[in-house]
């Protein structure tokens, strides 16, 4: 049997953000052999984690420059499939970076694929968009599935509906239902006890909620829609990485903490916060949930394990004969 039957999955993490991607392939023994991000302050955090500073722009890497590996992770950019933005999807340039995956993928082959955007992009041009996507990664030999997932089932206290996109060219078909839901972790476990004075609204920001609004729970996160709605729920609606300051109120009276916000996401305690308070809302805003990726990457290992297993077996029945 090949010794490299028993290393890790190998990956490579593209459009990285601070990491979120990595920190689930991590936990469950990966490696990963590449990683690239456009932007400085996500660059800068990534490194203060992970010892290692992302290549920059994805367009200016050759694909021959990048390692082989067994899967490929893709957070790629969802503001122009987003229902915050214009939902310009493949018209707007940070849109088609979707083909720079494409050529990756056509230069490296990876087993598996594994990438992550907003729900909207089901809906994009009428499904062209998706509808594209899916059929550029069969025409490359790979069966292509996807499932929207809410990061509230898998123990975050946030609604953040993702879809994910899983591909491999092994013939494998991944048993969404084995993605096992918990329970979600209460506000109380996430919320700091003692937030510095700075993240409290002014008196009159505080008196316009309060007056506006009546909660049905405490703690709360209060949201309030491009349309001056209030609501309050015993999680957070999705953080976004251009949102209005205040647009979630912690109980109507501050604003989330950059650690709050990142513990929302599913990042550890020891994740170094090494931005501004502003440039730290916008990587949590933009980042990935890392609960849900972790749920989707141990299903891809789990069929990895069973596979290897199979492999022994039929050669430990075979050599027995």
């Amino acid at each position: 049997m090949p010794p490299s039957v028993f290393s890790p999955l190998s990956f490579i993490d593209l459009f990285a953000g601070i990491g979120g991607f990595r920190i689930a392939a991590e936990s469950i023994g990966w490696q990963c052999l590449f990683s690239s991000e456009i932007d400085a302050h996500c660059r800068r955090a990534y490194a203060a984690n992970f010892g290692e500073e992302p290549t920059g722009d994805i367009r200016d890497v050759d694909a021959s420059e990048i390692p082989d590996h067994d899967v490929l992770l893709a957070g790629f950019p969802c503001q122009p499939f987003s229902i915050i933005g214009k939902m310009n999807g493949m018209r707007d340039r940070r849109g088609t970076l979707f083909f720079e995956i494409e050529r990756i993928i056509h230069a490296k082959r990876p087993r598996w694929i594994v990438l992550e955007n907003v729900k909207q992009l089901i809906s994009n041009d009428g499904g062209m968009t998706l509808k594209t996507i899916l059929k550029s990664l069969e025409s490359l030999g790979y069966a292509v599935d996807h499932r929207v997932l809410n990061a509230l089932e898998f123990g975050l206290p946030q609604k953040r509906e993702r879809i994910f996109i899983v591909a491999n060219r092994i013939g494998a078909q991944i048993e969404w239902h084995r993605l096992k839901s918990k329970k979600m972790k209460s506000l109380s476990r996430v919320l700091e006890q003692d937030a510095p004075t700075k993240h409290y609204v002014s008196e009159h920001i505080r008196r316009k909620r309060l007056d506006a609004h009546t909660p049905s729970a405490s703690p709360s996160i209060w949201h309030e829609n491009k349309g001056g709605h209030i609501s309050s729920y015993p999680f957070s609606c999705a953080l976004r990485a251009n949102a209005s300051y205040n647009y979630l109120l912690v109980d109507g009276v501050r604003r989330l903490t950059p650690r709050e916000m990142l513990r929302l996401q599913g990042f550890p305690e020891h994740f170094k916060i090494v931005c501004s308070d502003s440039q730290t809302r916008k990587q949590a805003g933009n980042a990935v949930a890392v609960n849900v990726v972790s749920a989707v990457l141990s299903e891809i290992q789990r069929y990895r394990d069973s596979s290897v297993r199979f492999e022994i077996l039929s050669t430990t029945t075979a050599n027995a004969r």
